[in-house]
């Protein structure tokens, strides 16, 4: 059964940084693609990063130049370096993981993490 964990979480001041980690476990996941994602209070979950099994990467034009996608294929590890965060940056980031190439829509991935709660105070 495939189990994905979010970690690194918590509550950060304006223009400070968090790194998330998430570790993916219950099958290999050789080709597949990984992604975070966030949900805000009264808000649609939103694509943030996602990285191919080759390293490829994209971002939302919200986080790009402030946040870095990675992975560790050999720890089937992702993490988010999330740097100047802002107030509108809270959130409950979400991992999650999909065969093939990338993608933007959240209807494209097949397993998802219970999230970690990122709060930027002002």
């Amino acid at each position: 059964q495939v189990q994905l964990v979010e970690s690194g979480g918590g509550l950060v001041q304006a223009g400070g940084s968090l790194r998330l980690s998430c570790v993916a476990s219950g099958r290999t996941f050789s080709n597949y693609a990984m992604g975070w994602f966030r949900q805000a209070p009264g808000k649609e979950r939103e694509f943030v990063a996602a990285i191919s099994w080759s390293g490829i990467t994209y971002y939302a034009d919200s986080v790009k130049g402030r946040f870095t996608i990675s992975r560790d294929n050999a720890k089937n590890t992702m993490y988010l370096q999330a740097n100047s965060l802002k107030p509108e940056d809270t959130a409950v980031y979400y991992c999650a993981v999909r065969p093939s190439t990338i993608a933007t829509s959240r209807e494209r991935y097949d397993y998802w993490g219970q999230g970690t709660q990122v709060t930027v105070s002002s």
